[in-house]
């Protein structure tokens, strides 16, 4: 039989009007949602059960006006890990949600604190595809903790640690990481620019452009980078012709070069202690506004521009936090705690390379920041808790990630664990570290047990008391060193 196009519209017709009822009555048989997480001890509605995202697929629109939200589209492929979901949640706040698509039907949804629920059309069972098409809007101003911010031309993001689903709807734990593609649209003179490696430039109408740019390897929802601005990107080889990718203000490609010509080297440096690079290609960006932080985003790390120009820091400090943000590709980008509380992992390795590498370079001498570190530990750990145990926030209070402990007090424990099981064994450890959980994730427990497959010690107990004691125990090889609350003694 003929299909003619009057039955055609009739069908659809009637397709659009039983998803309708479908969702109504699944809508009306559930109850309301309240948020959900992961369990995250320091970040407890972060997170969502029930699937395992693989990629998401996000489009931002920016029209040259870095106050106004960005019209986006995120697209979410994920494997359903739960028995079935009636509804399923994702972290998503501030933004304006257009309308939800779950595997090509329409979705219903609503909110519940900082998460969007979803009710698709036909619920989903375990194995079965999860695909989530959200057409929204990512606000880049009058958000609180928002992961956008404005620089004198543009914006870049900094999502890093709970920000991310501010900007886009995700599973936003690092525990569940994903590939990305991101799509930039931006008018003609902006230059657009994400992660990972650009694979399309095209024409969009209207005179604007769309960059296409993909990460080869899974990431991390806070670690994501996005720029927007009036840039200059830079290219130059680091070691085996890895390709290194900056990204500056136009008018600042001079007095950046003596900085950023300086990492194919630190990169070679950092490769003889841990092993091959663990991404595609690197950079740095600089972005024109007063950060007062640098940030480790996967494969382009984010710095303030005038920190790396200014005369204020001296030249070894600067080097040193370069290599503190590319350290941290291999540990917490590459090897990416499990939980917010394994965050020393990350900071602590970051912390130890930097301070080796500026003590290289005219800095402080790295024992010098150790006895420091050690005279003042007792009293970060009152105040913020033992490294791998951060103290739970009160109701209503942030919690204090990135603390003294987190950094200087967990490069501590690994000079304290170097200490115990000797040089060999700790440079045996480092690479073995990032070989084993490479492009996933790893706890203290990983740590642990691997430190002590290493050295071929029990080192549960010692490391135990150095990461979850209250007090700090005695370092080895120096007893007359100190500590105490006040952060005084020794």
């Amino acid at each position: 039989m003929a299909c003619t196009a009057s039955r055609i519209r009739r069908r659809c017709t009637t397709v659009a009007a039983v998803s309708a009822t479908v969702l109504a009555l699944v809508a009306a048989s559930v109850p309301a949602p309240e948020p959900l997480g992961v369990g995250d001890r320091l970040f407890p509605g972060l997170g969502n059960p029930g699937y395992d995202v693989r990629a998401y697929d996000i489009s931002f629109r920016y029209d040259g006006t870095p106050d106004r939200p960005l019209p986006a589209r995120t697209r979410i492929d994920a494997r359903v890990t739960a028995r079935h979901l009636d509804r399923f949640h994702l972290d998503f706040a501030g933004g304006t949600v257009r309308g939800v698509r779950v595997n090509g039907l329409p979705a219903q949804h609503r909110r519940a604190g900082e998460d969007l629920v979803v009710t698709p059309g036909i619920p989903v069972r375990r194995h079965m595809p999860l695909r989530i098409d959200i057409r929204h809007t990512s606000p880049t101003e009058g958000v609180e903790h928002g992961a956008w911010v404005r620089t004198k031309d543009g914006l870049v993001m900094a999502a890093q640690p709970d920000a991310a689903h501010r900007a886009f709807p995700a599973n936003d734990h690092p525990s569940d990481k994903a590939r990305f593609t991101f799509r930039l649209t931006a008018p003609r003179g902006v230059t657009a620019v994400a992660g990972g490696t650009l694979v399309g430039r095209n024409p969009a109408g209207g005179g604007r452009i769309t960059w296409t740019y993909r990460l080869a390897r899974p990431m991390a929802t806070e670690l994501a980078q996005v720029s927007f601005g009036r840039s200059a990107v830079l290219r130059r080889e680091g070691p085996h012709g890895l390709p290194v990718r900056d990204v500056v203000p136009r008018g600042q490609r001079e007095q950046l070069e003596p900085w950023l010509a300086r990492t194919p080297a630190q990169m070679a440096w950092l490769e003889q202690r841990l092993g091959r690079y663990p991404f595609e290609n690197y950079g740095v960006l600089a972005a024109e506004a007063p950060l007062g932080f640098a940030l480790e985003t996967q494969t382009l790390s984010l710095f303030g521009r005038r920190f790396l120009t200014s005369p204020t820091y001296p030249s070894w400090y600067k080097q040193s936090v370069m290599v503190h943000e590319l350290a941290h590709q291999w540990f917490g980008n590459s090897v990416t705690p499990r939980r917010w509380s394994d965050l020393w992992l990350s900071e602590g390795h970051a912390t130890w390379y930097e301070w080796h590498y500026g003590a290289e370079r005219g800095g402080f001498p790295v024992a010098r920041r150790l006895r420091a570190a050690y005279r003042h530990s007792d009293a970060w750990r009152e105040r913020y808790g033992p490294p791998a145990a951060p103290r739970v926030p009160a109701q209503g209070e942030r919690p204090k990630v990135f603390s003294p402990v987190v950094y200087d007090g967990s490069a501590l424990v690994l000079y304290a664990l170097r200490q115990r099981i000797g040089e060999a064994d700790f440079a045996r450890l480092q690479r073995a570290w990032t070989a084993r959980h490479r492009d996933g994730n790893a706890t203290t427990a990983d740590f642990i047990a691997l430190a002590g497959e290493v050295s071929g010690q029990d080192l549960t107990g010692f490391l135990r008391a150095w990461l979850y004691g209250k007090k700090t125990p005695p370092m080895p090889g120096h007893p007359d060193w100190r500590s105490a609350p006040g952060g005084k003694s020794g």
